[in-house]
């Protein structure tokens, strides 16, 4: 035995210290090797990010950066080898070698992370300087694709310059240049596309003023002088080119030069296109003229099904037997003018009666024949025929009236239905609201008819418009019955010459021109039918004394946004038919007086100078609206009196200053009152008023009611709300205050015993509530203490102001408790503003949230001292980037914040691919933004991109 144990003993000797080397090198392999698994997942979970940025921005049309396609490859390759199979076939004898593999490969893959780190905060994408164009609404092109791609090839080539569209009224050139704007928003050929409307008459200030706008030039917008403006636009151009200049509806060639517009050359890129109904304006404006055509006669019928429903296909989809050779004739007398063919189209839907049809054809054929020899004489008859098919007279009336409006002018809905009520072309009814249901049904049925387009205006508001042709259509009727005199919007500096002004005159529209005197020469003979002049948004500062002598039936009288107009004469105590007197927006100190104004409905004085009520206002016993507000600007001096208000029985609409006293006994006695804007100084006059409205039914459609002190004169302002009410300087936690059911905007001012709103016991009621904004409530520490709260899931607006003690929207438990909040939490929220609130620190205390503010448009922050993060940092971050993604973002604004560090974690990025707009100002503190914005390679945004405008200040 000892024989053996000798040898074994020796051999155990000479073997052991390496079998600890190994036992050594195998230990630290495993723990290296577990290392490097991890490492190798953190860059698989990096280039993942990198992907997930690279698809953001690729979906704006960008292309890779080599850098970025390079490391991507090289990313996957590294993740792809099997490294352990690799070190694990040196053996299990050199466990030394596989420690330096794998040390080798962990250098390597510490390289490749690196890299792509450096990447995670950088433009991934490349592209030549685009267009900063946002893409127009355009309607689906019918039957013009190859002029679509004539236009595209021109335009995307370098041969031609200057381009225009020609072609007939309606046929569809402003549709093909939205649509050819559009697709080119997706190639990298213009810095710039620029659109604007020229129309008629040629308004070279208009023109210069749509320009400037597109590329945000203020100083070039506000300079009164058109020389000057026209030099300071063409160094403007100079600095985006190469641009495309799109100049839709001319109707006169103009010198470019004039306006400002450099003559394009091919060696500078730049493009002109101007559609146009006249060849020879093409012409004379030396370009290249390419034809819009009508439809043919399969491309027209098919529109023609299209637009006027199934209502005339049978079950296999074929036009029905009986209506066949009626249909086809009615399209043939459109003559594949796309515009009639959609009106007439939109006059037939849900008509099924063969006999109808044919009725129709005979009519449509009439209209034609009845206007032949008169410009675009096709057109107007079919457009005629449309007009002739709408329901009733009124219709018709309520359709002309639209044309008082200047060309391609968005009218708002609720200004166009407020003045067929002033016509009085809504029948009575008990509410206003009833009139305004009825005047909405007529609009969608002239929408529906395509004789009014439906548009937005530059404030977002709903509003309709008149194609041009619709438009020329409507004033070719009003020069025979009912007759108009219409120059709206034509930069008239004076009145229509004498001859113009003829008895039969029934309206006239001059608004939106540069007029500033009314002489009496001119209206030196009665005007003995006109019932309706429309002056407004002009420059009138002296209207002579005599004028109003020779108009005995006027009825609507607007002199509206006349900044320049201090008084007026005497002689308008004449017009004893006036119903409608619109004086808001100008500077009249005084009225005469109004007490022989009997007939008058509707008075505005808003924002004016008048500093006592108009004598013999208690005389217009048969007014419906009053309007007396001046939103802080002008205290009235005198109040108006019970006595007065009593005499005002018929009152629907009453809105006064808020620094005018009304008595709450006054109030309850206007019986018919369906909107107010007004001051109770107390509570408890506050609780007998809603008593009064409920009991008659919640017949408020609209109020702005402040109970208590009036405390904040844009409070009105800043909630476009129809339902508000705002509480200023009183104990809303200790009184017993009752919110209607119907409220939707919430103002709190100087109650400083509110510590959240969840204090407000009554805000449980408030199930509708959209807008909310608190300011200068010293006590106020957060705004919600619990997700178990109406106001969570139906608000809008969130404004903070002046709240010292605020320190977070929500109270710190609200955080950190389970179960979450419900997935409705802040659905509909679009708007956070913050000021002067200098204690808070987070806006947005958790990166969780962001999940429930899917909705939210505009962030605004300014002038708090203590604000250090916008969203705040996770605290289990790591090294991993989070996508904090605000969908719908749209704005984004900065200013004075100098603890401002950061808008979130710099292990984050914001995908926001709405942004419009970012301001920041005065962060001292805030070196970046880590916004997923697509770039281009010299750090400009990407046109794919909404971004319109980044501010800094100061720049470095």
């Amino acid at each position: 035995m000892e024989n053996f144990v000798g040898p074994i003993i020796e051999i155990v000797k000479s073997v052991g210290g390496p079998i600890v080397r190994y036992l050594k090198y195998q230990i630290k392999f495993n723990g290296d090797l577990e290392q490097f698994n991890a490492r190798k997942q953190r860059l698989c979970n990096r280039k993942d990010d990198i992907k997930s940025i690279l698809d953001t921005q690729l979906h704006y049309g960008k292309v890779a950066k080599e850098e970025v396609q390079t490391w991507l490859e090289e990313a996957e390759e590294f993740i792809a080898k099997d490294i352990a199979a690799e070190v694990n076939g040196w053996g299990c004898l050199s466990c030394c070698c596989r420690v330096k593999v794998l040390q080798e490969r962990a250098r390597e893959l510490q390289e490749i992370y690196e890299r792509g780190d450096s990447l995670a905060n950088k433009c991934l994408v490349k592209d030549d300087p685009s267009t900063s164009g946002v893409k127009l609404p355009a309607s689906e092109l019918q039957g013009s694709g190859d002029v679509k791609e004539e236009i595209l090839a021109c335009l995307m080539g370098d041969e031609v310059t200057k381009l225009g569209v020609w072609g007939m009224g309606g046929v569809g050139k402003t549709t093909i240049m939205e649509n050819v704007h559009n697709e080119l928003l997706k190639e990298a050929k213009f810095k710039k596309i620029i659109w604007a409307t020229v129309s008629q008459p040629f308004d070279i200030y208009k023109l210069q003023e749509q320009i400037a706008s597109t590329l945000k030039e203020e100083d070039t917008r506000k300079h009164p002088n058109a020389t000057v403006r026209a030099g300071m636009l063409l160094k403007v151009l100079q600095r985006h080119m190469p641009y495309l200049l799109i100049l839709d509806d001319v109707w006169e060639s103009f010198e470019l030069t004039a306006v400002g517009i450099p003559e394009p050359f091919k060696g500078d890129g730049c493009k002109l296109v101007l559609t146009t109904r006249s060849r020879e304006v093409a012409r004379g404006m030396d370009c290249e003229i390419i034809e819009v055509k009508t439809l043919p006669k399969v491309e027209a019928l098919k529109l023609f099904i299209n637009k006027v429903g199934d209502i005339v296909l049978s079950d296999q989809g074929c036009i029905k037997g009986a209506l066949e050779s009626t249909l086809k004739g009615i399209v043939d007398e459109c003559d594949g003018l796309p515009l009639a063919i959609v009106t007439v189209a939109g006059s037939l839907k849900r008509v099924s009666e063969p006999r109808l049809w044919s009725a129709a054809l005979n009519q449509l054929r009439e209209c034609k024949r009845k206007v032949a020899g008169t410009n675009d004489d096709d057109a107007f008859g079919i457009l005629k025929f449309s007009y002739n098919r709408l329901e009733s007279s009124k219709f018709q009336h309520c359709f002309l009236c639209c044309a008082l409006y200047p060309e391609d002018h968005n009218i708002p809905i609720h200004s166009i239905i407020d003045y067929w009520i002033d016509e009085e072309l809504i029948d009575e009814k008990e509410t206003v609201q009833a009139m305004e249901d009825d005047g909405l049904y007529i609009l969608r049925k002239l929408v529906d008819n395509c004789l009014l387009e439906s548009s937005k205006n530059e404030l977002r508001e709903d509003s309709v418009r008149m194609h041009d042709l619709v438009r020329d259509m409507a004033l070719q009727i009003t020069k025979t019955s009912p007759r108009f005199m219409i120059e709206a919007g034509k930069a008239l500096t004076k009145l229509p010459e004498k001859g113009k002004w003829t008895e039969e005159l029934e309206k006239v529209s001059l608004m939106r021109n540069k007029i500033e005197e009314i002489p009496s020469s001119i209206l030196s003979s009665k005007c003995i039918m006109l019932t309706t002049l429309l002056l407004s948004y002009n420059n009138l500062s002296i209207i002579s004394e005599s004028v109003f002598e020779h108009m005995p039936a006027l009825k609507i009288l607007d002199l509206s946004h006349n900044s320049r107009l201090r008084s007026l004469p005497s002689s308008i105590s004449k017009l004893v038919n006036l119903t409608t007197l619109l004086l808001q927006w100008t500077n009249l100190t005084e009225v005469p007086s109004f007490s022989e104004f009997g007939a008058l409905k509707k008075l505005d004085l808003d924002r004016t100078k008048i500093k006592e009520v108009p004598k013999g206002l208690e005389m217009c016993t048969n007014l419906k609206y009053l309007s007396l507000r001046s939103y802080g600007e002008i205290e009235y001096c005198s109040i108006l009196d019970d006595a007065t208000l009593l005499n005002l029985s018929k009152l629907q609409r009453l809105f006064v200053d808020e620094r005018t006293v009304l008595r709450v006994e006054v109030i309850e006695r206007l019986e018919k009152l369906e909107a107010f804007h007004g001051r109770f100084p107390t509570v408890h006059d506050w609780s007998i008023f809603l008593k009064c409205v409920y009991g008659q039914g919640d017949q408020l459609s609209r109020y702005f009611v402040i109970v208590g002190k009036y405390t904040h004169p844009i409070g009105v302002t800043l909630l476009r709300r129809y339902r508000t009410v705002e509480f200023g300087g009183i104990d809303i936690v200790g009184e017993n205050i009752i919110l209607p059911p119907s409220v939707d905007g919430l103002c709190i001012g100087q109650c400083n015993n509110l510590r959240s709103l969840n204090d407000f016991s009554s805000i449980k009621d408030a199930t509708d509530l959209r807008g909310c904004w608190i300011w200068s409530c010293k006590g106020m520490e957060c705004v919600f203490t619990s997700w178990i709260n109406p106001l969570v899931q139906t608000l809008e607006e969130l404004i903070l102001e002046g709240l010292d003690k605020l320190e977070g929207l929500f109270d710190a438990e609200m955080i950190t408790m389970s179960p979450p909040p419900p997935p409705s939490t802040f659905s509909s929220l679009k708007l956070i503003m913050l000021s002067y609130c200098n204690k808070i620190k987070r806006l947005i205390p958790s990166w969780k949230l962001l999940g429930y503010l899917q909705s939210l448009e505009q962030i605004y922050a300014e002038n708090c001292r203590e604000l250090e993060e916008i969203i705040a940092s996770d605290p289990e971050g790591g090294d991993i980037i989070k996508k904090l993604i605000l969908p719908k973002l749209k704005e984004l604004w900065l200013i004075n914040l100098p603890a401002l560090k950061s808008v979130c974690s710099r292990s984050a990025v914001m995908v926001c691919d709405s942004l419009e707009d970012i301001k920041i100002e005065k962060c001292q503190c805030l070196r970046e933004i880590p916004l997923s914005l697509p770039l281009v390679d010299n750090a400009q945004p990407s046109p794919r991109l909404p971004l319109k405008i980044i501010r800094l200040y100061p720049r470095e």
